[in-house]
């Protein structure tokens, strides 16, 4: 479990192609010190088990199906990644709940500075549009967010200067691809009523 706060952007270091399997590292000097072997840790909203821990650089596997759902597959050699280090129990809760299990991609439509924030529009699939409501939580590229806007096939969210400097959002670009995880509560809420609907 996540909270959607980003404790560090680190870096791509490589991605190596295995045989069923890919192999993601990382640098990342702040979070690399508090981590060991078989921790789950957020990369850009996906979860992740670490798989060996050398220095500052960590080392992931990925399935093909993580890789294939997630941005990771648009990841290349310098690209900056969003970490968060799952939740201790007796740690503070500052966002929402985040599984870490990344619903889709999404384009993102528009990034403009209005004033001193930024205002960031995303594409909202049509199959996942009930799960987004205006003031509900949302999980992009791991991060735990505010939705301010929504309309049949898009959302926006408010970006304040902290998170654009302190996130991967700082090189955002028209058209590129983020991960979105809805709003875990929304899925309960659905499949609880789901089993009192009336039939037929």
């Amino acid at each position: 479990m996540f909270t959607g706060l980003i404790e560090e952007v680190g870096t791509v270091s490589s991605i190596r192609e295995r045989e069923h399997s890919k192999q993601l590292q990382i640098v990342a000097p702040r979070t690399a010190r508090k981590l060991r072997v078989g921790d789950s840790v957020a990369v850009n909203g996906c979860c992740l088990t670490l798989s060996a821990h050398r220095g500052d650089q960590l080392t992931f596997d990925l399935l093909e199906e993580t890789f294939d759902r997630t941005n990771l597959k648009a990841l290349q050699h310098g690209s900056p990644v969003n970490l968060e280090r799952a939740l201790r129990a007796d740690g503070r809760f500052g966002g929402h709940f985040v599984q870490g299990h990344v619903d889709c991609t999404s384009a993102v439509i528009s990034f403009e500075q209005r004033r001193g924030d930024h205002r960031l529009e995303v594409e909202l699939p049509v199959e996942f549009a009930r799960y987004v409501a205006r003031k509900g939580s949302i999980a992009i590229d791991g991060i735990s967010l505010t939705v301010a806007e929504v309309s049949p096939q898009s959302f926006a969210v408010w970006i304040i200067p902290h998170t654009k400097r302190h996130t991967n959002l700082g090189r955002a670009d028209v058209g590129g691809l983020v991960n979105l995880e809805f709003d875990i509560l929304a899925k309960y809420v659905e499949r609880m009523l789901s089993h009192h609907a009336p039939q037929g």
